[in-house]
C-alpha cells in the first residue's frame, strides 16, 4: 500500500533536510579561517522481505531474485574533510599555517582542563605573553609559549621553534616549540565549535611530534589556512538536495492521491 511510501517520503525530507542544514553551515563558515567543510552521508533503512530469493518452485526451479521494498533512508553521519585549504599571507608574525597533516594543541575548560585540536592558527599575545588562540575564549597554546615583554619581532620557523629579537642582544632568543598532534582517524574527531575538536574513541589517541618531522606538517608563518570550503561544490549540493526534496514531496502527494481513491472506493 501507499502507506510504506509515505513513510519512505517522509524519512527522505528528513534526511535531506539534515543535508540542507550541513551545506548551510558550509557556506557560512566559508571565510572562517581553519574550517573545515562536512558532508552528510546517506544509508538505507530496512527492507521489508516479500519474497526471498532462491526459494524452490514445486518445478524445482529457483526464483532468481528476491522481493524487497525498502523503507526510507537517514543520515547516517557528517563527514569532515581535511584537505589542506589554500594559504592566505597575512604579514601578521602570529598567524601560522600546518602545511601537511596535524593539529594545534590548546588547552580548554569543559568541567575540567582537557587538550583540544584546531587547525585554526590565527595567534594572539594575552596579558600574560602567553600565546593564545585567536577565538572568542582565547585558549592557552600547548606545550605554553611565553613571548618576553620586552620582545621586538617573533620568529617561528618551519619545525616550529619560536625566536625573538631582544633590544641590545644580537642573537635571537628561542623562547619555545611549537608541537602539533595527528589521529589515526581524524574523521572521528568531536566538533564543538570555536574551530576546535575533541578527542574521541573513534579517533584514536594523538601522536605528537614536533611540525616537520615524520608525517607532521610544516610550519608558515605570518600565513592562514583558509576554508577548503568550495562554494561552487556546496551549491551544486545544494541544489541537488532541493530537487531531491522536491522529488520527496512529490511522492508524498502520489501516495496521498492513492489512498485517496482506496478510501472513496465506497463511494461507488
Amino acid at each position: 500500500m501507499a502507506i510504506a511510501a509515505l513513510h519512505s517520503a517522509s524519512s527522505g525530507l528528513s534526511a535531506l533536510s539534515t543535508s540542507i542544514d550541513v551545506i548551510a553551515n558550509n557556506l557560512a563558515n566559508s571565510n572562517n579561517a581553519g574550517f573545515k567543510a562536512s558532508r552528510a552521508n546517506f544509508e538505507d533503512l530496512l527492507y521489508e522481505e516479500k519474497m526471498q530469493p532462491g526459494v524452490e518452485n514445486e518445478n524445482g526451479d529457483q526464483r532468481p531474485a528476491g522481493l524487497y521494498v525498502g523503507l526510507g533512508t537517514r543520515v547516517s553521519n557528517t563527514q569532515l574533510d581535511f584537505k589542506t585549504g589554500s594559504p592566505q599571507q597575512t604579514d601578521r608574525p602570529l598567524d601560522v599555517m600546518i602545511n601537511g597533516n596535524g593539529f594545534f594543541q590548546v588547552n580548554i575548560t569543559r568541567g575540567e582542563e582537557t587538550t583540544a585540536y584546531t587547525r585554526s592558527g590565527n595567534f594572539f599575545i594575552n596579558s600574560e605573553g602567553d600565546l593564545v588562540l585567536g577565538n572568542s575564549n582565547g585558549p592557552r597554546l600547548e606545550p605554553n609559549i611565553n613571548i618576553p615583554a620586552d620582545a621586538e619581532d617573533v620568529t617561528i620557523s618551519d619545525d616550529g621553534r619560536v625566536y625573538v629579537t631582544i633590544p641590545g642582544e644580537a642573537e635571537l632568543q628561542e623562547v619555545g616549540q611549537f608541537e602539533v598532534a595527528n589521529f589515526i582517524n581524524p574523521h572521528g574527531l568531536k566538533q564543538i565549535g570555536g574551530n576546535l575538536y575533541l578527542e574521541s574513541d573513534a579517533s584514536g589517541p594523538p601522536t605528537v611530534g614536533n611540525p616537520n618531522t615524520d608525517n607532521f606538517g610544516s610550519l608558515i608563518q605570518s600565513t592562514l589556512e583558509a576554508s577548503n570550503v568550495d562554494p561552487v561544490t556546496e551549491l551544486v549540493e545544494l541544489i541537488k538536495a532541493q530537487r531531491a526534496f522536491e522529488m520527496n514531496s512529490q511522492t508524498i502527494q502520489a501516495a496521498d492521491s492513492t489512498l485517496e481513491v482506496v478510501s472513496n472506493l465506497r463511494r461507488f
